[in-house]
């Protein structure tokens, strides 16, 4: 464990990890867009790590979903360990050549790993990449990401995109409390003995697959 990046010793026992979005009163009662918190749990419900989101006003409440942002993630002691970096870019199928791509810092100024979104007409899909740009892992969401009331999936699967090794859901917590809050809850399950880098570079795809996707979201599916 002595190779590891400082602060992300404690990811080498996780296999599952949940992201809370907290909420933010001013937010809930306006409707204004206001820089995300998140908190990230163990399963048992114990934080891990705090992240904020850092942004102008401008494009939190003009760009969103497609703002660029740097999220700040942070250990209990207040150490950041990990910055996940994301530029501003066209989300759309029709500009293939403009995809989202997404780097992860881990500790900040040192890259650990990629999110780079794959062309696809039907399916979202993203490549997992290491600190020198070598696939390592598919994620690969459903047809539709609206759950109807029910969890939404993004499977994380091996580069032959055969089998799954684990996944990234959004969890539906309850109807009354995303439509007034559109608040994010994510789980993500992968193998404990996966790279902490790379667990680290899943939890930056969380982040932004809650925003292409699940930002604007009436029922925060």
């Amino acid at each position: 464990t002595h190779n590891l990046p400082p602060g992300l010793e404690y990811l080498n026992q996780l296999d599952r990890i949940i992201i809370h979005q907290q909420v933010e009163l001013l937010e809930a009662i306006l409707g204004t867009e206001t820089s995300s918190k998140y908190e990230i749990k163990n399963h048992l419900g114990q934080r891990v790590y705090f992240a904020v989101e850092e942004n102008g006003c401008f494009d939190r409440n003009l760009c969103s979903p497609i703002r660029s942002f740097t999220i700040r993630i942070a250990d209990n002691t207040g150490r950041e360990v990990i910055t996940v970096n994301r530029p501003l870019r066209c989300n759309s199928c029709w500009f293939p050549c403009f995809l989202q791509e997404l780097e992860v810092q881990s500790p900040p100024g040192t890259i650990v790993g990629y999110v780079v979104q794959n062309w696809d007409p039907f399916l979202p899909k993203f490549t997992i990449q290491n600190e020198s740009k070598e696939d390592v892992l598919k994620i690969i969401g459903p047809y539709a990401t609206c759950g109807c009331f029910e969890d939404v999936d993004f499977e994380v699967k091996a580069l032959n995109e055969m089998s799954t090794i684990g996944k990234i859901s959004k969890y539906w917590s309850g109807f009354v409390n995303n439509v007034f809050t559109n608040t994010a809850n994510f789980g993500i399950q992968v193998p404990v003995d996966l790279d902490v880098r790379i667990k680290a570079v899943i939890i930056g795809a969380c982040f932004l697959i809650d925003l292409m996707f699940f930002e604007n979201s009436l029922d925060g599916l």
